[in-house]
């Protein structure tokens, strides 16, 4: 890409990907103009395409790389050598596949590998909260820079905070100066998310009164992530259904605890559909027995387990960790599902919608938006 002009970035992780790729594109096409990969096309047929989208008014090339196994993502930096490289986070995602979370950082960190030295303006952009990301910085000729709460990070969070209605606010530092950011998307999650785009802008040339801007007023480009929905009944519809992993899962319920706080104090109600979480091997039924205790420990009101194995262990967790009783139920279904909530929702509950892509519970949170439809498959 240096005969167009353009400056590759390139973003890997367990979890968040794409929402940190959309405000990284969001954040920078305010600077110059953008290319960036459309939804979570992030293998070796979707990047190509997208490098073909840029043209010589292209200045920053944005690439979500996904990888389902080592040596994925070196392949697929030759392909489109990036300048900068950010590694979000290691997780659990697909740790059926990969055997383990040390085989996980290995796989994420041949994107800092790939990253030209320090002389030529390689930059590898690293979590400081995450100890297997950090440790990648060993692993590269590249300038590290840091984001992160710790405070060493050279762009961090502070006084972070969520609104009443769940969005994050915080005041964010660069070694440029500070500004207060709050987020039109929904979860503490995200703050990581906006750390990771500002430190790109910033490492870039953006000053940041303007990254803090673009942060406040961006919003969500990929679909069935945190998509919030309310109804005209007053029922709140969170759509987080494109996919799930333990770590997405446990920000998820978090944010619908957030959210859903005032509408208990109404009287209302919070609800979890989730589906299965995939690829996750031999750690499968004790991932799903944990989000169940989890959804108990977050006082969410209702769960709504869906689908067979790993629904069931979920709906277990639950009862194992608050005897919950009629709290937590077990459908075989998506339209089993909506067929419950449909009898049983009320104005002011917030519902969240949300399994691996392979379960299709996005289903669920269409039907219920269109209160007459019912659930077509995929």
């Amino acid at each position: 890409m240096e005969r167009l002009g353009t400056d590759v970035v390139a973003l890997t992780g367990s979890a968040g990907k794409t929402s940190t790729k959309d405000l990284i594109a969001q954040v920078l096409d305010r600077h110059a103009p953008t290319v960036w990969t459309p939804g979570s096309l992030n293998n070796e047929i979707g990047l190509p395409l997208t490098a073909l989208r840029a043209s010589a008014e292209t200045r920053h090339l944005v690439l979500e790389m996904g990888a389902r196994g080592i040596g994925h993502i070196r392949y697929l930096t030759g392909l489109t050598p990036p300048r900068i490289g950010l590694v979000l986070n290691v997780g659990t995602a697909h740790i059926g596949e990969f055997g383990g979370r040390e085989q996980i950082a290995v796989a994420k960190g041949e994107l800092v590998e790939a990253l030209p030295s320090a002389e030529e303006g390689g930059i590898a952009v690293l979590n400081a909260d995450d100890p297997l990301v950090r440790a990648m910085a060993d692993r590269t000729k590249a300038r590290v820079t840091l984001f992160g709460e710790a405070d060493e990070a050279a762009v961090r969070a502070e006084n972070v905070h969520l609104t009443e209605t769940g969005r994050p606010s915080f005041r964010l530092h660069t070694p440029t100066g500070c500004s207060d950011v709050t987020l039109r998307l929904y979860g503490e999650h995200h703050v990581s998310n906006a750390l990771a785009a500002a430190a790109v802008a910033h490492e870039l040339g953006m000053p940041v009164e303007e990254i803090a801007t673009a942060l406040s007023e961006a919003g969500t480009l990929s679909r069935w992530r945190m998509e919030v929905t309310e109804r005209p009944d007053g029922v709140t519809i969170v759509n987080d259904a494109y996919n799930a992993n333990p770590e997405s899962m446990r920000a998820a319920l978090r944010a619908l605890a957030a959210m859903g706080r005032a509408a208990q104090a109404r009287g209302a109600r919070t609800w979890a559909v989730l589906g299965k979480m995939a690829e996750l091997g031999d750690a499968s039924l004790v991932e799903h027995d944990a989000v169940g205790r989890l959804a108990v420990r977050l006082n969410v009101s209702k769960l709504v387990a869906v689908g067979d194995r790993e629904a069931s262990w979920l709906q277990l967790g639950a009862y194992n960790e608050g005897s919950w009783g009629e709290e937590s139920v077990h459908v075989s279904d998506a339209q089993a599902a909506v067929d419950l909530l449909r009898s049983e929702l009320r104005p002011g509950d917030v519902v969240l919608v949300k399994a691996s892509r392979s379960v299709g519970l996005e289903q669920v949170a269409l039907a219920l938006l269109d209160t007459e439809g019912e659930v077509t498959g995929r």
